[in-house]
Order: C-alpha cells, then sequence, then structure tokens
C-alpha cells in the first residue's frame, strides 16, 4: 500500500522497509503492519491532538514526570511551546509506559522504536501467526473466561507494582495472543504514587474485566479485586506474586464500648474539677479566676 505521510520519514531513515496494510484506526492512532528487514511489527501513528477523541486527558497526566521546570512552566501557562512539548510528550507516555513495564515482566507488546510520534513495535500474533484479535470480538466459555481474568487480575498486579496504572483497561485494548492477553493502548497511563485518581482508575479498569468476563462466568462480577489490590498496595504488601482473594475481609472485632464510656468519664472528671478549683479561687480572692 502508499506509505501514509507520517511514515515517510521513517521509510527515509531505513527503519521501516515496507507498509503492508493498515491494522485498526482507534481514537488517539493509527495502526499499520510493517516489515522492518526480516521482521513483521506495528507501526502507531499517533494522531493530532485535534483529531483525537480521548476526553479528560489533563486527569492522567497528573503526576507525571517532565523534563525540566522550563518545560513544566510553558505547559502550565499554555504557551505554544508548552502545548507542543505537552503534546510530545503524551505521545511519547506510551513508549515510557511499555519499556517500564515489559521490564517488569507485564505481559505488552515489545516497544522498538519511537520517533516522530510513530512507535514501532512488536506485532501481536494468535496461535496461527495472524495478527491478535481484540477481547471484544470473541466469544469465551465460562473457564476460558476465568482463565483470561485471573491473568490479566496478574499483570495489572504487576503494572501496579511497577508504578503504572492503565487507565482505560477493557476488552477492546487486549489481544488474545497465542501466550494468553496482551494488554495494549497506554497513552494515557497513569503514575499511581503521583495521580490523586490512582484509586478510582485503579478500580474502574478492574471492574471493567468483571464486567465483561463477568458476561461468560457471571460470579466474577461480585468479586473485589480492585479494593483488595489498592489496600494492599496502600499498605505497601502488594507484591507481584501476591495470592489475591477477590475479596476484602469485614472487620469482625466487636467496639470497645467500655473503652470509650471510660475516655467520656475522664474527660467529665477533668471538667469537673476545672470547675471547682475556679469555684474555690473565687472564693478566696473575690476575684473571677479563668481557668483555660
Amino acid at each position: 500500500m502508499k506509505p501514509p505521510k507520517r511514515l515517510e520519514p521513517l521509510i527515509h531513515d531505513g527503519l521501516i522497509d515496507e507498509v503492508v496494510r493498515q491494522l485498526m484506526s482507534g481514537k488517539e492512532a493509527m495502526v499499520y503492519v510493517v516489515r522492518c528487514g526480516g521482521d513483521v511489527r506495528c507501526a502507531k501513528v499517533y494522531k493530532e491532538a485535534n483529531q483525537r477523541s480521548f476526553r479528560q486527558r489533563v486527569a492522567y497526566q497528573e503526576g507525571r514526570k517532565v523534563k525540566n521546570s522550563r518545560q513544566a512552566r510553558a505547559m502550565a501557562k499554555g504557551t505554544r511551546y508548552g502545548r507542543n512539548e505537552q503534546e510530545q510528550a503524551w505521545q511519547s507516555a506510551e513508549a515510557d509506559a511499555l519499556h517500564r513495564l515489559a521490564a517488569a515482566g507485564v505481559r505488552v507488546p515489545q516497544p522498538y522504536n519511537f520517533i516522530h510520534g510513530v512507535l514501532l513495535m512488536e506485532l501481536v500474533t494468535d496461535a496461527e501467526g495472524n495478527a491478535a484479535p481484540r477481547l471484544n470480538d470473541l466469544m469465551l466459555t465460562d473457564k476460558q473466561a476465568r482463565e483470561h481474568h485471573s491473568e490479566l487480575i496478574t499483570q495489572v498486579v504487576r503494572m501496579l507494582c511497577a508504578g503504572v496504572i492503565h487507565g482505560d483497561l477493557s476488552e477492546y485494548n487486549v489481544l488474545a495472543g497465542s501466550e494468553g492477553p496482551v494488554i495494549i493502548d497506554l497513552p494515557q497511563a497513569v503514575n499511581a504514587a503521583g495521580n490523586n485518581n490512582a484509586c478510582a482508575m485503579l478500580q474502574r479498569d478492574v471492574n471493567n474485566l468483571a464486567t465483561y468476563f463477568g458476561r461468560f462466568a457471571p460470579e466474577l462480577k461480585s468479586t473485589e479485586y480492585g479494593r483488595e489490590v489498592w489496600s494492599l498496595y496502600e499498605n505497601g504488601e502488594l507484591y507481584p506474586e501476591t495470592q489475591l482473594t477477590g475479596r476484602i475481609a469485614s472487620r469482625t472485632k466487636p467496639a470497645d464500648v467500655a473503652g470509650v464510656m471510660r475516655e467520656i468519664k475522664a474527660a467529665s472528671d477533668d471538667d469537673a474539677a476545672r470547675q471547682r478549683y475556679k469555684q474555690d479561687m473565687e472564693k478566696r480572692t473575690s476575684v473571677p479566676v479563668i481557668v483555660p
């Protein structure tokens, strides 16, 4: 096929030899199958800001680090330079997240290069060597649904242990690869430690998975993996190998009513003692005494 203009610089630089076909078009980017030497890979071409439909981008960018203070000030002021830097940072965020997650053992496409607003990465394939379908294109058995759900919860935990939350996870951005589900589409990836919306986004990601897989295995709809995972993370007890239950233990320890009553009585006795002291001092001096 005729190469898109955005891929021409990579062809000129020798990074791409041939554009085979368009693979998909999403709200953020166009994805093409390309040939690089003897390898077949993906080229993700990010759309310009005015062509994208992804909303509330600011909420996802909170806590992301920038190169320097000048860049940060320009972004905050919304200058032309700042908007350009912000756009480049948004586009490069996926490449950064993929490198970080791949190193942490998370099942994501292997990134190879990011240049001129184009991300070159692994083409995820199914057992027959074809481009892997998205989960929403499949009909699953209850057993397959439980297995895929368990695998993805494991991936979500590994991501969080690496400090990353997907932020937009659903059946539409998980591929059914030959070795299991592969998580894709991460330009909005959230910094777990630096974003005030991190907890809500993690739980939404996990709830999306429960809702989708619950269509095939209804018992998954009542699980609470999101709350359990975040509670362990907050307490510094979450590790990639952590065994989860999908349940939050309820507090069964009875309230210490006697202890509360003792505290109330002690406070009442202290107040009564202060009042007696005040009255005694007033009798001795005939001058009102203020007791704090």
